[in-house]
């Protein structure tokens, strides 16, 4: 049985707010949600959408972490801010589940609410999605009014992805990855390039135990949550709303079926057909 603050020596006494409070500012995380509809479905598909977009933000911290180590060759601590992101992959997956068995009635009870609003306007799903390659100037338009966000947006537009900078990395290693690929523009989607993905076929070739496998590996982890964060995205937004319109007239499931059809880090994947 659990001690109750009586049978502690915990302290109990304080001139302000509690020191958890100063840290974890429950009060105003709790205070941030604000349902526009009278469905009481409405808050548990508002709180479920924020807990995803505090975990974009972790995750992006965590891949720029590994961005970071990978341009000084410090693969100790890109490998494990990789680690550290596949859990929180996961249990961005995870949240899915309250919004996974959402019928269309159930849906439409509060959609309405949403208005223009769409999940393709997240400027933290965005800037995750350049990271790992997934590069667009055009999504950027959405966010012109707001030019904080706008200007952190072009920055991560315009600064090399996560696997650029695995790229360099393996080329510093003395890896033969082409001249175009290294000096590629960076703010075009990367596009897969058959001597990368010969590069990654020696390795996987070669030593198992070796740090650019260990490494590949790793992303190849990265790269599957990514997938399935998608797949269950697309799965639970047909369960939703099948093939209507999106909200903010986005796609919907057309849209998210093109996505989960691709590959992050996509050599990764194709060189393991010729291993």
């Amino acid at each position: 049985m659990a001690a109750g603050p009586q049978d502690t020596a915990a302290n109990l006494h304080f001139t302000g707010t509690t020191p958890y409070e100063d840290y974890v500012r429950a009060s105003v995380l709790s205070s941030l949600q604000e349902p526009l509809s009278e469905d009481p479905g409405e808050m548990s598909f508002l709180v479920t959408t924020q807990v995803m977009e505090l975990w974009f933000g972790v995750i992006v911290y965590e891949w720029e972490t590994a961005a970071r180590a990978l341009r000084e060759d410090d693969l100790p601590v890109a490998m494990a801010a990789l680690k550290r992101s596949t859990y929180e992959l996961q249990s961005l997956n995870a949240s899915w589940e309250p919004l996974a068995h959402l019928t269309p009635a159930q849906f439409n009870a509060f959609r309405s609410a949403l208005g223009d609003a769409s999940g393709f306007q997240s400027a933290m799903h965005r800037r995750l999605e350049f990271l790992l390659g997934d590069k667009s100037a055009a999504m950027l338009v959405p966010h012109q009014g707001a030019p904080q966000i706008h200007a952190e947006l072009e920055k991560a537009l315009y600064a090399p992805s996560l696997y650029d900078e695995v790229l360099r990395h393996l080329a510093r290693r003395g890896h033969e990855i082409p001249a175009a690929v290294l000096g590629r523009d960076v703010s075009e989607r990367y596009a897969a390039d058959p001597a990368v993905e010969a590069v990654w076929e020696r390795i996987y070739a070669g030593d198992q135990g070796s740090e650019e496998c260990r490494l590949g590996e790793a992303l190849t982890e990265v790269a599957e949550l990514v997938w399935r964060w998608r797949n269950d995205h697309l799965v639970a937004t047909r369960r939703a709303m099948g093939a209507k319109v999106g909200t903010g007239g986005s796609p919907g499931v057309a849209w998210l079926e093109k996505r989960a059809t691709k590959n992050v880090f996509p050599e990764l994947w194709t060189a393991r057909s010729r291993v």
